[in-house]
């Protein structure tokens, strides 16, 4: 590898940015794809599958090419919006699934009484929280508190963002006021398609050991979509 790309290369993985390292077999020719493309392999027609793949965290050859794309992604996020039970069960199984786990609330008791395994955790209101985590295309968002003065400013954060995650914990009756709410701060029907409301998947999970479960599943599986 040339120096100017494996400088490149290590620039981006330091700095968590998504990017792939594309080498043609046939000539030993490199290019990095990331925010832009750099390197001696000529990638236009093959862009959007190279794309496909970093957003899919998936390394491998390209079919019918001599193209091969190695995927350097950091680990996904989970960022938790209020250190209640649930958060107790849903921050080791994140971490376990390989996500780095943030967890914000404004209440140092809740951070400190809660078992949050090591996750970090950002003691402030969600709305000066999420400036701090700042959620990119890797990031998923869950709010668990059902104080709307807590998981509201978190979701709306979320919304302005890439994340590829969204959801709320709550009732579907709770989720239409929500929605309403959010409406009022000027998000629109497709903005807000986008909040898993009810959150997690229906596995008629009843205690916050299985509410967890479903809603990291259904992070996992919205995650894993592109990669089909």
């Amino acid at each position: 590898m040339k120096a100017r790309l494996l400088s490149q290369l290590q620039a981006c993985i330091a700095a968590k940015e998504p990017v792939a390292l594309v080498t043609d077999t046939a000539t030993g020719a490199q290019s990095l794809v990331g925010e832009d493309v750099q390197g001696d392999v000529p990638l236009e027609a093959h862009l959007g599958e190279i794309k496909r793949r970093i957003a899919a965290d998936k390394s491998g050859a390209i079919e019918n090419t001599s193209l091969f794309v190695r995927v350097y992604s950091p680990n996904p996020r989970l960022v938790v919006v209020g250190a209640v039970h649930i958060a107790q069960s849903l921050v080791p199984l994140a971490q376990i699934a390989g996500f780095e786990v943030v967890v914000i609330d404004p209440r140092a008791a809740f951070l400190t009484a809660g078992k949050l395994a090591g996750a970090t955790t950002i003691e402030d209101w969600p709305d000066d929280g999420m400036k701090l985590v700042r959620p990119d295309g890797r990031t998923a968002v869950v709010t668990l508190t059902h104080d709307p003065k807590l998981d509201d400013p978190a979701l709306a954060a979320a919304l302005r963002s890439p994340a590829f995650y969204i959801g709320a914990l709550g009732s579907r009756k709770t989720h239409d006021k929500r929605l309403q709410r959010l409406r009022g701060d000027g998000f629109t029907d497709s903005d807000l398609a986008r909040i898993r409301g009810p959150v997690g998947l229906d596995i008629n999970a009843i205690s916050p050991p299985e509410i967890a479960v479903s809603i990291i599943a259904q992070v996992i599986e919205t995650l894993r979509a592109g990669a089909k």
